[in-house]
Formats: structure tokens, sequence, C-alpha cells
């Protein structure tokens, strides 16, 4: 089994602790209901894209998902309807496969969900959250929001793959600050020690465990995320025409693909365009660049004479706090993160202007290492020294190789809940239809083995 040994956070215990579970359950079924109800039955049926579900499919799957975990395996419950189960299993039916499933339809789909929901509930009121395993500092319930919570923001990239006037009320964005320009383009992270991995949070999952000391060699690392003006410059300079730039395997996809600027990116004379949730709008200069694969993030970073950080990179400049030695919760410290720290929770239907959330800076003074855009690292999803597959195998261990590459720091489309500056997003290097953008980075001091745009 997983090493679990971590405890509940201050406050997080008896009552307040099934308060906490409820709030986060309730949260991720408000978010749920507004991302299936805003659209027909239609639309809700209907598959967006191939890499994607019919949305009813994952409104389903997030109740059969929580009847199996909480009401089967930690309530002792019998099926509610067992029939199902195959219909909604991940691993049985790939993506592309299951509009032609005999699913539920969306009334079902809601009642189901409803129905586990309330019985849910009830079994949150009786049962002992003190124990060991699954119900350890309520990991169980934990889980079950976690994973509502990024099926949600995967409905959320089907609302962006959808075409078709907007549905989604669109909330004004966040604030730019008044020193965005005044920042330094990069931050120096010293080297040395660091504590890497989950340690005292109950509800991380297996692939941010166990903690490990990792050593970092001295590196900077961009202050802010790569702006949509940044990468218009590589565009401009020929970036996606020029296979100096691209891996071998990435300038094949480049070529087959037919790439030449982010995905949902157009061109009306002289200005750039993007579509956001059905409305089409100039480029904003100053927000992070978003929907760029790995080989776009990895080309542009050696156009700029610079490198993506490794994982480890990441994870130090966002948690390491060099004055104490101590590893942070965030980048900010150790409270959960509010409206002041990070673009999280979909509260923005983009990204921030680079340079927000002074508040939420890390010790080192990088900006928005939490939300905003998923971040590409140069590393490949493997596991942790000491790793072992908890609860089940098929949430990381089947996916750890060098096929997929880790992302961190979560997106405007990420929850709170999930949004841990340790946990660990993964995906192949293609995917262009998540909300990921990047950040790049450079040695501060050459280091053997490594070229000046850091292939190594």
């Amino acid at each position: 089994m997983l090493n679990t040994d971590t405890a509940p956070g201050p406050g997080t215990s008896g009552d307040a602790l099934r308060e906490r579970i409820a709030a986060e359950l309730l949260a991720a079924r408000e978010r749920t209901a507004a991302l299936t109800g805003c659209v027909e039955e239609p639309d809700l049926v209907a598959q967006h894209s191939p890499l994607m579900s019919p949305l009813v499919w994952d409104l389903a799957h997030i109740g059969n998902q929580e009847e199996l975990w909480l009401l089967r395996n930690v309530g002792g419950r019998d099926p509610l309807h067992p029939e199902i189960d195959p219909l909604y299993d991940a691993f049985e039916h790939p993506r592309a496969e299951r509009p032609s499933l005999p699913l539920l339809p969306p009334a079902e789909a809601r009642a189901y969900t409803h129905e586990v929901r309330g019985r849910v509930l009830d079994l949150l009121e009786t049962t002992a959250l003190d124990g060991t395993g699954l119900l350890r500092g309520g990991f169980a319930f934990g889980m079950i929001a976690q994973h509502e919570q990024q099926h949600d923001e995967t409905m959320l990239i089907t609302h962006q793959l959808r075409h078709g006037p907007p549905v989604l009320a669109d909330p004004p964005p966040a604030p730019a600050p008044g020193d965005a320009a005044a920042l330094p383009a990069e931050v120096l992270i010293p080297a040395g020690d660091f504590t890497m991995g989950a340690a005292g949070e109950p509800w991380a999952l297996d692939n941010e465990r166990p903690a490990h000391l990792v050593h970092v060699p001295a590196f900077f690392l961009d202050t802010v995320p790569v702006t949509n003006g940044a990468y218009q410059r590589f565009i401009a300079d020929g970036g996606y025409d020029d296979p100096r730039w691209w891996t071998a395997e990435g300038w094949q996809h480049r070529q087959r693909a037919g790439l030449t600027a982010p995905l949902f990116w157009s061109r009306d004379g002289a200005t750039w365009l993007r579509r956001r949730f059905g409305t089409t709008e100039p480029v904003p200069a100053d927000e992070p660049v978003v929907h760029v694969s790995w080989y776009e993030a990895d080309a542009y970073a050696r156009w700029a004479g610079r490198r993506l950080p490794t994982e480890a990179e990441w994870e130090k400049a966002a948690r390491h706090d060099p004055a104490t030695g101590r590893t942070r919760r965030y980048p900010w410290g150790d409270a959960d993160p509010t409206p002041a720290h990070a673009n999280l929770g979909q509260r923005h239907l983009r990204p921030a202007p680079a340079g927000s959330y002074p508040a939420g800076a890390s010790a080192y003074g990088a900006r928005q290492l939490m939300g905003d855009v998923w971040e590409w690292t140069g590393s490949d999803f493997t596991p942790y020294p000491g790793f072992r597959a908890w609860p089940y195998r098929e949430y990381s261990e089947v996916f750890f190789g060098s096929d997929h590459k880790v992302l961190r720091g979560g997106s405007f489309a990420v929850a709170p809940v999930v949004g841990r500056a340790t946990f660990r997003n993964w995906d192949y290097p293609v995917r262009r239809q998540i909300f990921a953008g990047f950040r790049t980075a450079r040695d501060a001091e050459p280091r053997p083995g490594r070229t000046a745009a850091g292939a190594a």
C-alpha cells in the first residue's frame, strides 16, 4: 500500500473534516451542474471532438465512480446499477468509441448522480474518518471530490472545443498588477537540496508520494509564463518553419499536423485572433500563451536559447523557502489559496495577465506558478523513488514512461482542491486542447552533456 503516514492538517478532524468534505463535494457538484445545465440535450450527447467524451458520459461517470468508491467500497452497499459499470469504465472504452455506447440519457444520468450523492452524504455522517487506508483523513471522500473537479476541467475543455454561440457566463478578467512591467525577466534558483513531493497532505494522490530529497543545480527561471506577445515573435521569426528548433519527433508532428500557431488561433490580416468558449477576439499580448503542445513549448524554448525546466526545478522554484530551508505547501506559504493568490476554480475563463497575483509569488519571486495555465516541463512522467500504487494502479502507474510529459501548476480551470503545488499532471507531447502553457529556464552555469538549449 501507499505510504500514508500523513495526518489531516489543523482544523480538519472530526466535524470540521466532515464539513470540509461536504463543502468540497457540493462545490464540485455545483460546477458539474453548471457545465452540463447550460446546453441543450443534443450538445450533451454529442461528441464535440474525438479527443473528448460526450458531456453526458462525464456526468454519469462522475456518479459511477462515486458509487464504486464510496457507497460500495467504503460503505459496503450493494450496486445500484451494476449493468452500467462497463459503460463508464474509462479503461474499457476509448473516448472516440463512447458515443456509440448505450449511455444513460441526460435525465437518467442526472437522476443517477443525484441519488448517489444523497446516499454519500448520509454515509459521510456515519463514517469514522480516523481510520486507516481509504478513510484516513477522509482520503476516499477527498479523492472523489478531486475526481469530479478533474472531470469538470475536462468538460470545460469540451466546451472550448464545442462550436456554436457562447453558453458559459464570462466573468470579467482578473486585473493586472501595476508592477508587471517592472518585474525581472527571470529569477535565480540557487543550487541545493529540497524536499520534493507530498508530506502531510492526506488527500495527495499516489504519484505525488513519497516526499524525498532532491538536489537541484543552480538555474534561472522565467519570472512569469511565456506570453502570447512573446510567442507571436517566435511565429514571426519563422519558428514553425525552422527544424533547428524542433526535436526530430516534434518536427515530424509539426509537419504532419500542419502546425502554424497555437490551437484556436487564426489570422485576420496582421491581427491574431483566438476562439475562446464561442467568442472570437483579438489575442491579448499580455496573457500567458495557452493551447500549445509540449513540442511547441520545447521549440520556443530552443529558439529563445533556453529550455523547459525539469519537474524538480519547477517544484523547487515553487515550494522551497531559502530563508528557512522549508518546503512550502504553496508558492506563497502554507495557507490555502484565495482569489488573491492564484487564478483557480474557473473564476475567470482565461489566464490572467502575466505578472498578476503578487501575493502568490514564490520565495524566489516567480509569479503565477499556480493557476492560469498548466506548465509543460522537460520531464517524462515517472514514479518517485519508493512509489507504491494506491488505491489503484490505473490512476498513475499505467501511464509511467517516456510517452507522457509532466505538467505542473494547474490552470484557471483547476479547482483549489486539486491545485496543490505537488499535484502532477501528464499528457502526450502532442496534446493542445488542454489549458497548457509554459515558462522557460536556463542553467546558471554550464553542465556537462547539456547544450545551450538544454537538450540533455
